[in-house]
């Protein structure tokens, strides 16, 4: 169970939505949601972008605690945090640094690999690189290396956008392309087969705890954009349909993960949990998605948790850690 917000402590709290990246109009939907459940819980909330405006914005209210809801580079990419975390006011979610560190999918890989969790083989290319030498014959000996078939996506990206599964040679060149609409670095990463997990993990100050698991299945077979915020075209199984105990180490690689990027307050981390029981990390989320279809929220409401205690709660905790 997550700790329960005080609602008699009405406390102002400004959620920032919207920006100028791909994942704008899921930032605003994912903002709206969070704003009406803090307003639920007693908040005095307001919504404002991150546009030339904020700074004074902030100013003129005098919030409490900032409550980021940016989805994609301008809410994940480290930088707006890092000038949040000059205003003096607190905010929700990870600092720029260990933003930076999970933003980009393929350092990700690298930190949590050194701490011994599983992650898949994979090999990242720079556009340049790709461009400058022969892309066939780097595509054919990357093949060669980490067989067919692979998953393509943009190391700096989120929503499944430019993300492909590859199943023979001919398509992998159209699937670079499109990765690279989204980010100048793309990654060629071994397929795993197996059930996908969304594990949700939340650190109120005493240690990150992992909520329950999302099985996610979608009806296509493939776990795109579309399938994502499309109401009906995904089955979501909370909890997931796994062993308790293959559940609880999928739990422990979540937790681990979150805690070697150095996140703080909520993350998401994306799992493949294959035939034989292994927990496969591909990602993690610094602002996982709040919208009505959303990963996050089905795990808050399993937990046995309304969200709009959970979020004051994690308002809570961002003010308990101002300057930190």
């Amino acid at each position: 169970m997550i700790p329960k917000g005080k609602a008699g402590n009405k406390l102002k709290i400004t959620v920032l939505a919207g920006g100028i990246s791909h994942e704008r109009d899921i930032s605003l939907k994912s903002g709206r949601r969070v704003a009406d459940a803090l307003t639920d819980f007693g908040a005095e909330v307001v919504i404002r972008e991150p546009d030339n405006d904020l700074l004074a914005n902030i100013k003129k209210d005098k919030p409490d605690v900032i409550f980021p809801c940016l989805h994609g580079a301008s809410g994940e990419d480290g930088a707006l945090r890092d000038v949040l975390s000059h205003t003096g006011v607190p905010f929700v979610g990870a600092t720029a640094s260990g933003s930076r560190l999970a933003w980009d999918k393929s350092i990700a890989k690298v930190l949590v690999s050194r701490d011994g969790i599983q992650t898949p083989a994979s090999i990242t290319l720079p556009k340049d690189t790709f461009r400058e030498l022969d892309a066939e014959g780097v595509l054919k000996a990357v093949t060669g290396s980490i067989s067919l078939p692979v998953v393509v996506k943009p190391a700096r990206s989120g929503s499944a956008q430019g993300v492909s599964i590859v199943k023979n040679q001919n398509e992998l060149n159209r699937a670079m392309i499109d990765a690279y609409v989204y980010c100048d670095v793309a990654i060629i990463e071994k397929y795993i087969e197996g059930v996908e997990l969304a594990i949700s993990v939340i650190d109120l100050g005493a240690g990150p705890i992992a909520l329950p698991a999302v099985e996610i299945e979608p009806r296509d077979g493939k776990y795109g954009y579309h399938e994502r915020y499309i109401a009906g075209e995904t089955n979501y199984y909370v909890p997931a349909r796994l062993d308790a105990v293959v559940l609880e180490r999928a739990a422990n690689v979540a937790i681990k993960a979150h805690e070697v990027l150095g996140l703080r307050h909520l993350s998401r981390v994306d799992l493949i949990v294959d035939t034989q029981g292994t927990a496969w990390f591909l990602e993690a989320n610094v602002q996982p998605g709040l919208t009505d279809t959303s990963l996050m929220p089905q795990s808050i409401l399993a937990s046995g948790n309304s969200l709009s205690s959970a979020y004051y709660s994690i308002v809570e905790a961002a003010l308990r850690t101002k300057g930190l």
